[in-house]
């Protein structure tokens, strides 16, 4: 058995921020996905005990000894399985849930959560954005990965799509803020590197794609188009544009270095509107139309985050060990 265990729904999102805090932590790591159905999947993470009967004809959930050491989950599905792994193995794992379960935290040793859920406990560590691989080698190594990029024209301005979600609508008047955003900061010469999710309305990219077409230096608009160009995307931008919904995108975005923008838009969630002021605040986002001259150091938590989980898992085992 790997040393860790990640956790997750299988969402990219999810996906990715737990297996951010892995390799920062340098542990090796399995991987597990919850594929929990109703009710199961409206119970999470609440009544524990059937956790394990839910996920009984999982081959990759542990049914005992030897338990891992490290147990890392993401997301809602994936902290009904770590609550109840926490309370198999005792303290032979340590369990480390990311996001909010939206249920008293003691129930594992370590929650992570960002400051906008408004979670606090003495096992919380609570970030800015979302756990992120983003950091200088990982976008040398973009870069590399993905050089043509290079060779369009500059400003080369990013785009990355997500996709709708309480209080964002896919519309024509967002379709036309972000046109407008990118034209305007590529000016005569700029050129436009667009980048969709598994999220994006598919007729809202390909119209989006046409209105900015004297302007697009490169386009991925979904699997027919190649390989995933987002990381090459972010490394090469002297500027991104991102839709207001996704916490994970604005996180790594503020990561790259790159000045960041956004819409303003009164009707966002609550618990949006509050991860997007702690961005501005801090000087890593800006209105679409503003013309931000740079950006304070890049938002990069995730390595702390992971000094800060080995610590606590340590003095964990330690404590383990003299009782």
């Amino acid at each position: 058995m790997a040393d860790a265990l990640i956790i997750t729904d299988g969402r990219l999102g999810n996906l990715r921020q737990a297996r951010a805090l892995a390799q920062a932590a340098r542990i090796p790591a399995g991987e597990m996905q919850t594929d929990l159905r109703a009710p199961w999947s409206q119970l999470a993470p609440r009544m524990p005990r059937l956790a394990g009967l839910a996920q009984r004809n999982s081959t990759q959930l542990p049914s005992g000894p030897p338990w891992p050491r490290l147990v890392i989950g993401c997301g809602r599905q994936a902290a009904w399985v770590t609550r109840w792994l926490h309370r198999q193995a005792g303290p032979a794992s340590f369990c480390v849930q990311i996001l909010d379960p939206r249920i008293n935290s003691r129930h594992w040793d370590l929650l992570i959560a960002p400051r906008h859920d408004s979670v606090r406990g003495d096992n919380v560590i609570r970030t800015i954005g979302s756990l992120s691989p983003v950091d200088s080698a990982w976008l040398a190594k973009a870069r590399a990965d993905f050089g043509f990029l290079a060779d369009l024209p500059q400003p080369r301005i990013t785009l990355l799509l997500g996709g709708p979600r309480r209080g964002v609508r896919f519309d024509n008047a967002l379709q036309q803020s972000l046109v407008h955003a990118v034209m305007q900061h590529a000016g005569t010469s700029g050129s436009a590197l667009v980048c969709a999710s598994p999220r994006t309305p598919p007729d809202f990219a390909r119209s989006l794609h046409q209105a900015l077409a004297p302007r697009i230096g490169h386009a991925w608009l979904g699997e027919d188009d190649g390989k995933n160009p987002y990381p090459g995307h972010l490394a090469w931008a002297d500027r991104i544009v991102v839709t207001p919904e996704s916490v994970n995108m604005l996180s790594e975005a503020a990561a790259s270095g790159a000045p960041v923008h956004t819409l303003t838009d009164s009707s966002l969630p609550d618990r949006l509107a509050r991860f997007h002021e702690a961005l501005r605040q801090g000087g890593w986002l800006h209105d679409l139309d503003q013309a931000a001259a740079g950006t304070p150091q890049p938002l990069r938590e995730t390595r702390e985050v992971a000094a800060e989980v080995l610590r606590r898992m340590q003095a964990h085992f330690a404590r383990v060990r003299a009782s």
